[in-house]
């Protein structure tokens, strides 16, 4: 089991710099989500590129036109279009809305692993997948409580559409989280912190192109302290998020299987519940605290689910 608390702990680091992101769009409010992602990931590019280069001959002769083409969908879906995406949905749907639907990540997540040869079948994992689903659903049930506490019935436009970002950052980080997860499986030779470069690379190249629209025909005229916010929140995003995370979540990938993979995800919720609460100022409410319950029993019992079970001899009492 050594291993696969050393998988935790690591899943644990990358929830905690992941949840992270969910604060950018408040911090930086007078940017839009496309320049947010386009600043992160041109940030993240740069630092990748530096990081890489000492190491660029021998990882360049290791991979093939397939796994340049991998890489490049992974960091469209995992990188480019999900933050984007996460961010308007932040910024248009609020954050507890857009923490519930990404919070069914390890759902998603956990039932396309179970698939995986030899994976823990799905009805030991419904213990953990009800609990982290009741979690999840406890922070819905708290904003629509505070939707009808201030006399507000049916769902706004902005609002629908943030839910539909959402869903759509859901989708397309389980895709990215089940693909890269595969891919690291296959390649032995690529070290998880050396993926999580050559990631970084090919998605400062994206965000090259994303840049020209983002910054071009967005709204122009933000006071000089609005950019030194801007340029401190997506360096520090490149930095901790994406170049520190994604090495740690590229780790836990190669120590833990997918269904327990996907529990991790878990962590970023509850991280970036914990960052609301100090960036509000204000302590958990019931429902909040009974989701913070939920997901760490969510999180122990698919553990406990996956633990391997001892031989039969070794369960025998020893003779007196």
């Amino acid at each position: 089991m050594g291993t696969t608390w050393l998988g935790i702990a690591c899943g644990i680091a990358a929830g905690a710099l992941w949840g992270l992101v969910f604060l950018a769009p408040e911090l930086a409010s007078a940017f839009t989500p496309l320049q947010l992602a386009a600043g992160r990931y041109l940030a993240y590019g740069l630092f990748a590129v530096l990081l890489v280069a000492p190491r660029w001959r021998a990882l360049r002769a290791g991979l093939g036109l397939r796994e340049w083409w991998a890489l490049a969908w992974l960091s469209l879906l995992g990188n480019i279009l999900y933050y984007a995406l996460l961010a308007s949905a932040v910024q248009v749907g609020g954050m507890a809305m857009t923490s519930l639907v990404i919070g069914f990540l390890p759902v998603a997540v956990t039932v396309i692993g179970s698939r995986d040869h030899g994976a823990v079948p799905v009805r030991k994992l419904v213990p953990s997948l009800l609990l982290g689903a009741t979690g999840i659903l406890c922070i819905g049930w708290q904003s629509l409580g505070d939707r009808l506490g201030d006399g507000r019935t049916g769902m706004p436009m902005a609002e629908l559409t943030g839910l539909l970002c959402a869903v759509g950052a859901l989708v397309s980080w389980t895709v990215y989280a089940v693909g890269n997860s595969r891919w690291l499986a296959r390649l032995g030779h690529v070290s998880a912190h050396d993926w999580s470069l050559l990631t970084g690379v090919v998605t400062g190249a994206q965000a090259l192109l994303l840049a020209v629209p983002a910054f071009l025909f967005a709204p122009s005229g933000h006071a000089a302290g609005d950019w030194l916010r801007f340029a401190a929140v997506v360096t520090g995003l490149a930095i901790l998020a994406s170049i520190v995370g994604n090495a740690l979540w590229n780790r836990m990938s190669r120590l833990l299987p997918l269904t327990l993979v996907g529990q991790m995800i878990l962590f970023e919720t509850l991280f970036a519940l914990l960052y609301g609460f100090l960036w509000e100022q204000r302590l958990p409410t019931g429902m909040e605290l009974a989701a913070l319950v939920c997901v760490t029993g969510s999180v122990l019992s698919c553990v406990a689910a996956h633990r391997p079970k001892l031989p039969e001899a070794a369960r025998q009492p020893a003779p007196a």
